[in-house]
């Protein structure tokens, strides 16, 4: 008995394969938030960098001593015209003394502007943020580093 083998037949109708590809929203960080060089006296002080004008002032016990103090940096580029929300921490953040265990905390950060913002398409948008920083009674000497999030997202 021969054996038949059938001929290969496509489907009717054939397959299709979709997918939907959305460009997502960028960031990008151009400059590092820096409150400059500082003295921490016999009282418990402040530091904080204005993101609108992009300028420092001191309270309490903090002196400031030079540097290059400057708000942090970003700018943000959506694929269509859209509205953005810029997302700024709303918790505290630690700074470490680096090769040290002594801490200070960054909090209030604020926005240059606006948070919700309309975008074009394909252009880029800069913005600013800045915070306070709590220098405490006679705080050790040293470098202190931290991090913090910064996101924009469509509503």
């Amino acid at each position: 008995m021969a054996q038949l083998d059938a001929a290969p037949r496509a489907a009717s109708p054939p397959a299709t394969a979709t997918g939907t590809l959305l460009f997502p929203l960028e960031i990008v960080k151009n400059r590092d938030l820096d409150f400059g060089n500082i003295a921490a006296g016999a009282t418990a002080g402040t530091v904080i960098i204005n993101p609108e004008t992009d300028t420092i002032s001191a309270t309490g016990g903090a002196l400031l001593l030079g540097g290059a103090p400057h708000a942090a940096q970003f700018t943000g580029a959506a694929k269509g015209n859209n509205v953005v929300i810029i997302r700024i921490p709303k918790q505290p953040v630690t700074l470490t003394r680096v090769g040290g265990t002594q801490t200070m905390t960054a909090n209030n950060f604020t926005l240059q502007g606006l948070d919700k913002r309309a975008v074009a398409a394909r252009v880029a948008f800069d913005f600013k943020v800045g915070a306070t920083l709590n220098v405490g009674a006679n705080q050790a000497e040293g470098t202190y580093v931290g991090t913090f999030d910064v996101s924009i997202q469509y509503p």
